[in-house]
């Protein structure tokens, strides 16, 4: 095995003796990675797959953390693939079922994103998973930040162990990543400021908005739609593969806005219950469901907290989804005046160079686009609590519709699913056409010929007018004088 695959291997808490040869032993599962959410599965056993793409008879993975599908795990689980990946809700549901067994031969743990595992609720479950575990066997916890649930687990888990910790800053230096704040006076502000980024397209490329509730989620993507600014919103209450494939989506460039929520918010930490029971706007959510940690979105270029993160650690981990592979990013915060203090918790957890701020005030003038206001007004009106609700309903209905009576047929024709679109508009709010349209006497004067927001509109405009010039029989008909033929002469 190369040294550059071993290593490989040991970032992900995989111990390379899995790939050496040796005297023959029975086949058995001598890997468990635990994750918190469905997505980091996927994730974790795609990058062990890729990290063993030259030795893929000699390690087999298995991922067991949807629930939908148990009955074709069970069959893989009892062929017993190297490494199994999961939940621990589903390894414990496995291991109950006699389906999956570690006792005899398990050899490697792996915790992904320790901190969250109490978080999500599994203290219940991984106690009773460590029951089903051998007396010996090496483990490995990984976590981004260490708190109380991290020593709980710790101490639960790990005996005399060794604590590996990256000396480098938290976020990337100023030269990579900017961040700077705009305080809005009011949450109308905020609505109208987003609006004018997006539709002047001062903030390119793809962007991350997170918002602290699901039921806000929607209201920006309803909002924003009245402007014909397409976006979809990441939702914990819809099936684990259309989270999955809206992931991929944006990956792929199929479109450049996603709303979100991130994992702290999906509802208040409680040790030992589930999450989900918290606010009225997310009540509903999946609790294996996050956006703001693990999750592998590729170039994003900005992140917009539309809301302030409600703590500093969520601060980090938002802004964390940009400026990633020595790519630059730019993080953009809003606060109101009453977050100032909110605010002064994070710059102190970030702690600028020299004493210096390390959120930049952004320098923008409000009053340049008061134009824009009644345009922003009256598209907020037209987002009700009504059309919010329809349209979370409509989008689950959709989606459950797909996946049960399509789910044979995209298996079949993979195309097909790559066609299908996660940010078509919803339509429960009257959309209002012309506000799609921004007339240039509404353009700021300062940005006046550096912004199109209309500008394919106007090339298409311009070929029709041609294309109706060319074929007007009136402009091309060219008068010929009749010829005068000679009269005959009598005889």
């Amino acid at each position: 095995m190369a040294d550059d695959e071993a290593l490989g291997f040991e970032h992900m808490g995989l111990d390379p003796r899995l790939l050496q040869t040796g005297p023959v032993v029975e086949q058995a599962v001598r890997g468990l990675v635990l994750v918190p959410t469905k997505e980091l599965a996927r994730q974790a056993q795609a990058m062990i797959q890729q990290l063993a793409a030259y030795c893929a008879r000699d390690i087999r993975v298995a991922n067991v953390s949807a629930a939908e599908d148990s009955a074709s795990q069970r069959a893989v689980l009892m062929e017993k693939p190297d490494i199994v990946v999961g939940t621990p809700s589903r390894v414990l549901s496995h291991l109950q079922q006699d389906s999956l067994k570690l006792r005899d031969s398990l050899e490697l743990l792996v915790m992904d994103e320790a901190d969250l595992l109490f978080s999500f609720g599994f203290e219940e479950e991984l106690k009773s998973l460590l029951c089903h575990l051998p007396r010996i066997y090496q483990a490995f916890l990984m976590s981004a930040t260490f708190n109380e649930d991290v020593q709980t687990l710790k101490e639960l888990v790990l005996h005399n162990p060794v604590t590996l910790k990256l000396q480098e800053s938290q976020l990337p230096g100023p030269e990579q990543l900017q961040q700077f704040q705009v305080v809005c006076g009011t949450e109308e502000d905020k609505f109208l400021l987003l609006y004018a980024l997006l539709k002047l397209s001062l903030i390119r490329g793809k962007s991350l908005l997170f918002v602290n509730t699901l039921e806000r989620s929607y209201r920006l993507r309803l909002f924003l739609e009245q402007f014909s600014i397409p976006a979809c919103v990441l939702n914990g209450e819809l099936p684990l593969r259309s989270r999955c494939h809206i992931i991929s989506q944006f990956n792929q460039g199929f479109y450049d806005c996603v709303i979100a929520t991130d994992a702290e918010v999906l509802g208040a930490p409680v040790k030992g219950k589930r999450q989900g029971k918290g606010p009225k706007g997310n009540r509903a959510s999946d609790p294996e469901a996050g956006v703001a940690r693990g999750i592998d979105f590729h170039h994003v270029c900005a992140v917009l907290n539309f809301d302030l993160p409600p703590t500093p650690e969520a601060y980090v981990h938002r802004a964390g989804r940009t400026a990633r592979a020595n790519n630059p990013g730019v993080v953009l915060t809003f606060v109101l005046p009453t977050e100032q203090s909110q605010l002064g918790r994070i710059e102190e957890l970030l702690g600028g160079e020299n004493g210096a701020p390390a959120l930049l005030p952004y320098q923008f003038r409000m009053e340049e686009i008061e134009g824009f206001r009644y345009r922003c007004r009256d598209a907020m009106r037209s987002v009700t609590k009504q059309a919010i609700r329809e349209a979370r309903l409509k989008e689950i209905k959709e989606e459950l519709l797909h996946s049960e009576r399509l789910k044979t047929y995209f298996e079949d024709n993979p195309r097909d699913l790559q066609l299908l679109r996660h940010d078509l508009p919803l339509h429960p709010a009257v959309v209002k056409p012309h506000l799609g349209h921004v007339p240039d006497y509404l353009v700021p004067p300062a940005l006046r010929g550096l912004v199109h927001p209309h500008k394919k509109r106007k090339k298409q405009s311009s070929k029709k007018v041609k294309k109706v010039k060319a074929q007007n029989p009136l402009r091309s008909f060219k008068h010929r004088g009749e010829k005068h033929r000679p009269r005959a002469v009598p005889s």
